[in-house]
């Protein structure tokens, strides 16, 4: 990236984290679980997909929430990575989760808490906050868990806001959140396993369960582009004339964590939509970038190269959504 250049991305964090990594030989339930401090960072959805996006070389700003000591310490964490970066300033303290990496099965676990209550002056300034900065950028990401208690339209308005001020916005949220927000307009929306499994009231085991999972978002008119992951098999996009079931890659090494998998193609998609490309292939390139991050322990993300290499092996079946009846 050039020092001149200038982020054509946003991404919004409301509820980061500062994420602190252990390794330990094996967990055990009695006695004392030794380990060793691996690394302490910066987390959250829209921090993880600009940390993802610098890795790709593509410029991003990750916009944020912070409050008290966490929250300065998440602050400094930014600075020292040298991750582009503005915080909006709350009043409750931001939340701080575990990353444990257990040697001997090669598995790793994130523990997550809620994070902070916003009060009703801090959801006003962060609405406030988006809106005006998303104005500057051409693209928006919107990702990650909302804080406890933020009112279910919040992701909506923004959404709303971004649209109307021709921003092309991409959506990874959850819960009421998502619902809300499907009754707006957003250019890409990407739905994980359990949200796209409570919308077609069954778990997404495959490619059809994911199939039908867009079928309901797009007949909802959400959006024109919707993305459904499924796990080790790999996603499955869709838009208005056809669904494309794209295939990941055969792993070189096995898979150790998906904390940031989601994240790291959320990324990836953006920064090939940003460059040009289409959906498909930006979501190709998607998939390719979670296979990258899954070989890796905790929140650890993927190497370019790595992600260059199983791209080649990423295949798609191509089905249209309305078949001749002639």
């Amino acid at each position: 990236m050039s020092p001149t250049e200038q982020p054509r991305i946003l991404t919004v964090t409301l509820n980061p984290t500062v994420d602190l990594s252990l390794d330990v030989r094996q967990l055990v339930s009695g006695g004392k679980n030794r380990a060793q401090l691996s690394s302490v960072q910066g987390g959250g959805g829209g921090i993880n997909v600009a940390r993802c996006l610098a890795r790709l070389g593509v410029p991003a700003m990750a916009l944020h929430t912070s409050g008290r000591e966490v929250g300065q310490r998440l602050n400094r964490l930014l600075d020292e990575e040298g991750l582009l970066h503005r915080s909006i300033d709350i009043d409750t303290e931001t939340r701080e989760a575990f990353v444990i990496g257990e040697e001997w099965s090669g598995h790793s676990y994130h523990v997550v808490p809620p994070g902070p209550r916003l009060s009703e002056a801090d959801t006003v300034r962060c609405a406030e906050a988006i809106v005006s900065a998303a104005r500057d950028f051409s693209y928006l990401v919107l990702t990650g868990s909302a804080t406890p208690g933020l009112r279910d339209d919040f992701s909506a308005d923004i959404v709303r806001s971004a649209h109307a001020d021709g921003i092309t916005t991409v959506l990874d949220i959850a819960g009421n959140q998502l619902r809300k927000a499907l009754q707006e307009k957003a250019f890409l929306i990407r739905l994980d396993r359990r949200e796209a499994g409570e919308l077609i009231g069954r778990a997404i085991e495959d490619f059809p369960d994911a199939r039908a999972a867009n079928e309901c978002v797009l007949e909802i008119g959400a959006t024109d582009n919707v993305v459904t992951t499924v796990g080790a098999l790999g996603a499955v996009y869709s838009d208005r004339e056809f669904h494309h079931e794209i295939s990941a890659p055969p792993l070189p090494n096995p898979a150790r964590s998906d904390a940031c998998a989601g994240d790291s193609l959320v990324a990836a998609l953006t920064s090939r939509l940003a460059a040009g490309d289409s959906c498909v292939c930006a979501c190709e390139y998607g998939v390719a970038a979670a296979a990258a991050t899954v070989m890796l322990p905790g929140t650890r993300v993927f190497d370019r190269d790595i992600v260059d290499q199983l791209g080649t092996a990423v295949h798609t079946r191509q089905i249209r959504r309305f078949r001749s009846t002639d």
